[in-house]
Parts: structure tokens; C-alpha cells; sequence
């Protein structure tokens, strides 16, 4: 998300460079560190007041997190790709699906391509608030339980293959109901943590009457079904694999650096699809996007989604290797360069060359 609570991220970066944690001496260490596509300049401005004025770090370098995915070698996430290809392809597209909201960036030769990126406001609190919300109504009041139900989310919902008819089985007795779940929640006397408990063998739940029991039935694939289908909840916006389809017809031959058609731009885009971020982990997630992706996309192209084994810290891995380059040294700007040049030279380091600074400050 974007960052608007300076104070109390302060508060968080303190701790993290402590010397309990990082044991970290600013004036001597570069820092990378990711913000949302299309952050704000006055957030972007303070980003850099607080690291070289507050922190004074000896250089650092701000990206954004899909970018820092693409430095691993997303080849390896399709079955089909030969393990020796050491680099990523020329065309990629990410689907960073995580707290806040959802973004598609389609990459080509390793850049972003700003004009072609689309965002979905939905992401892991939309659903969770859903979901406590339907809770509240349904059988406890959970609305001041955000913590609790998370877990709840991602323990047991899922992402549905075939929603018309998990619903017909949601309706069956409980024997007859594959779906139906009983999360026990926590009491912090016994359960410091909730828990899915099993069915008995015949089909049927327990009877224990001194736990608070949640029955999950098909509020497990009604929630993450806001992720391809915003409508459900009122709101005005495609789903996932729609907006993935947008993002890929947005691309145009003249973003290459070299000559090549639009059929070919976009069957490279649909052959390169990756998946991360934290709604990237409900099951069978991976499995709809390409699912619903095949029947959208043009039956001449080939479908290819792929997603790390942890599609949260996907990123940091991608982070650590770029860190570790010589372009990541280029890219860096030093204390001394902000000191005298101000944040515009971060503007021109960090802004991918889409717009020229002409004069920096002085």
C-alpha cells in the first residue's frame, strides 16, 4: 500500500535497524526498498527525506516489487522451460496480487511498461473484511477480529474451479458435504491459535458445545471469488483474467527494441504469466487464472501461468540477486548526490527514464 503514517513506520524502521535486529549502520549501508506502481511524488519525496535527512544511509535505490520478481529466473517456474536458461524472457507479465490491491505489469527487455499497467482494488483486506462481514451476519460477531479472521481466510477458503456447482454441493446435509468445514477459534486459554477440525468418518461434525465453532461452507470460495469476479460485491471492475487480457492488448510493437508484430508481442505476454503476492497462495488460484485466461485468449496462443513455491518473498529473492549485481550500483543514489542535487536526482535514477530532467536542482 501506499505510505501515509510516517510516525509510525519510523517506529518500525527503528526496530528493524536496531542492533537487536539488523545491527545496521546507515552511514555505512545501501538500502533497496520497493513502493506500489504509480506511488505519489510527495511520497516518493519522503521516502528520500527519510532515508538520507533522518537515516542518513550511505546510498539506496527504490523500485517497485514486480520489477525485483523479474530478476529471478521466472523460466524455471514452467515445467516445460530447460533448467539451463539462466535468464528471464524478453517479455514477462506479473500479477502482484497482495494486501491492498491488485496490479498487472507486463515487462519487456526488463522495463515496465507503464502505459499497459492496469490495477484491480481488491486485494487480501477487501476479502478479509468481506469475510468478517459475512461472519458477523452469519453467526459471531467477528468485526473487531481482523487478526482471527485472516487465519480463518487463509486456512480454509480456496479458489473454486467450478462455482455454479460448489454452490449446489454447499446446499447438501452436512454427511453429503465435501466443503463444509469446522474451524474451531481460539480461546486463548486452551487454543492460543484456530484450527479445522476433522470430520468424523462418517461425514459427520462434532458436537462440543463449550467451543466457539465457525462453519465454513461457502464462504471458503465466495470470498476469493471477488478476485475474478469484483461485480459479486458491487464493484465496478473486471476480474483478474479479464484485466489481464486488457493489460496485454495495451502493449504495441513500438515498445520493443526491436521490430515485431502485435500478434507476436502478445503471444509472448500470454506464454509468460507469473503469479505472486499473497493471494497467490489460496489453492487452486494458479489453476482459474489459466483456466479463464484459455478461454479469453486468442486460440492461436499458448497459456502459460507459473508461480514460485513462496510468491510473497519471491520478490526479496529477486532483490537479494539484483543487489548483489553491478547494476545495482548504478542505480544507486548517494547521500552525496541527493545533498547536492536533491530528490530530483532520484526522480531521474529511479523513474525509468520516462521523463527527462533537464535541470537538476541545485
Amino acid at each position: 500500500g501506499y505510505l501515509t503514517n510516517w510516525e509510525v513506520e519510523k517506529g518500525i524502521w527503528d526496530r528493524v535497524f536496531s542492533k537487536e535486529v539488523m545491527n545496521c549502520d546507515p552511514k555505512k549501508t545501501s538500502l533497496l526498498i520497493t513502493e506500489p506502481c504509480f506511488d505519489l511524488p510527495n511520497i516518493q519525496k519522503a521516502y528520500d527525506e527519510m532515508i538520507f535527512e533522518v537515516y542518513e544511509f550511505q546510498s539506496y535505490c527504490r523500485t517497485i516489487a514486480p520489477w525485483l520478481c523479474i530478476q529471478n529466473n521466472t523460466s524455471r517456474l514452467y515445467n516445460d522451460r530447460p533448467h539451463s536458461q539462466s535468464e528471464s524472457p524478453d517479455c514477462v507479465l506479473v500479477v502482484d496480487s497482495g494486501y491492498s490491491f491488485t496490479h498487472i505489469i507486463p515487462f519487456v527487455m526488463g522495463r515496465p511498461i507503464f502505459p499497459a499497467i492496469r490495477r484491480i482494488n481488491i486485494g487480501g483486506k477487501l476479502l478479509t473484511n468481506h469475510l468478517k462481514e459475512i461472519v458477523s451476519f452469519r453467526y459471531w460477531d467477528m468485526m473487531d477480529q481482523t487478526y482471527v479472521m485472516n487465519e480463518v481466510k487463509e486456512s480454509c477458503c480456496y479458489v473454486s474451479q467450478d462455482f455454479l456447482a460448489d454452490l449446489e454441493i454447499c446446499r447438501r446435509n452436512t454427511r453429503d458435504n465435501p466443503i463444509l468445514q469446522e474451524y474451531v477459534l481460539p480461546d486463548f486459554s486452551r487454543n492460543s491459535k484456530g484450527f479445522i477440525r476433522e470430520k468424523k468418518s462418517g461425514g459427520e461434525m462434532y458436537d462440543q458445545s463449550d467451543e466457539q465453532v465457525l462453519y465454513m461452507n461457502n464462504e471458503r470460495f465466495t470470498v476469493p471469488e471477488i478476485l475474478f469476479n469484483p461485480s459479486d460485491i458491487g464493484m465496478n471492475q473486471a476480474g483478474i483474467p479479464e484485466v489481464i487480457v486488457e493489460a496485454i492488448n495495451a502493449t504495441h510493437p513500438e515498445m520493443f527494441p526491436f521490430p515485431v508484430n502485435d500478434v507476436d508481442l502478445q503471444g509472448l505476454f500470454y506464454g509468460n504469466i507469473v503469479l505472486v503476492g499473497g493471494n497467490s497462495l489460496f489453492s487452486g488460484y494458479k489453476e482459474r487464472v489459466e483456466k479463464d485466461l484459455r478461454v479469453l485468449a486468442p486460440s492461436e496462443f499458448e497459456v502459460k501461468v507459473g508461480i514460485p513455491e513462496d510468491p510473497i518473498t519471491y520478490a526479496w529473492h529477486g532483490g537479494s540477486k539484483f543487489a548483489a549485481s553491478p547494476e545495482f550500483n548504478e542505480r544507486l543514489v548517494t547521500r552525496s548526490e541527493y545533498m547536492e542535487h536533491g530528490s530530483n536526482i532520484c526522480l531521474k535514477k529511479f523513474g525509468w527514464g520516462d521523463g527527462e530532467i533537464d535541470e537538476l536542482s541545485e
